[in-house]
């Protein structure tokens, strides 16, 4: 069942659903026309989110910045982050509040260390694969955030399909083939039939400079 929030998960990737090399190199698959769209998006959403794994491999600000000019309304920037290994000098914290989940076992030292930065340390229920998203939604819900932007890797937004909250999917393909080697957009779903596989609708498809641009809607 769909979340109250509405929920778009952005993918950027090869033409091969490819989101890095094996290596993790993956600056800038993308172009500077996709990426300008991206910052848009965020402009246009009342929070966005992250994992810890983008935040520990990119360090990246997560802020909406339309043609380089930061935007006069911010998303809310949270992570999802089991343990808090999200260091508190990263880029993020820098750059005003975030919003960091974490599962009750996150190290008490680190918390404090966070909260210091600056950051807002919330528990939420975790379970095998991480904080629980639902449990996420509903403390966003709470703090009237109505739209929500995943970017993310491959798990976080395997995860967040499996558990079918993705209402949009905003799908930037760079004319690029990576090979089987590289890191995939969507981690693994472990499908058993196809028919338990989530569908989605295209709705739109557009050219973003040499990219092309798909927007998919759940059926």
């Amino acid at each position: 069942m769909s979340a109250p929030v509405r929920v778009t998960l952005k993918l950027a990737s090869s033409l091969d659903a490819r989101i890095a090399l094996a290596s993790g190199a993956s600056r800038w698959i993308t172009g500077a026309s996709s990426r300008g769209a991206v910052h848009r998006l965020r402009a246009a959403h009342d929070a966005v989110l992250t994992g810890v794994g983008t935040i520990l491999a990119d360090d990246p600000l997560m802020t909406a910045r339309p043609d380089g000019i930061p935007a006069a309304r911010q998303p809310l920037r949270c992570v999802l982050d089991t343990r808090l290994r999200t260091p508190a000098g990263c880029a993020l914290l820098t750059h005003g509040p975030a919003v960091l989940f974490h599962g009750a076992d996150a190290p008490a030292s680190a918390r404090q260390a966070l909260e210091a930065a600056g950051g807002r340390c919330v528990e939420r229920r975790a379970g095998e694969s991480g904080v629980e998203i639902s449990h996420v939604l509903e403390w966003l819900e709470a703090e009237s955030s109505r739209t929500v932007m995943i970017e993310a890797g491959g798990r976080v937004a395997a995860s967040v399909i499996r558990a079918g909250v993705v209402d949009c999917i905003e799908w930037f393909r760079a004319p690029v083939i990576l090979g089987g080697d590289g890191m995939p957009a969507v981690a693994a779903l472990g499908l058993e039939t196809l028919g338990a596989a989530p569908m989605f609708r295209r709705t739109q498809e557009r050219a973003c400079g040499a990219d092309s641009w798909e927007t998919w809607e759940r059926v």
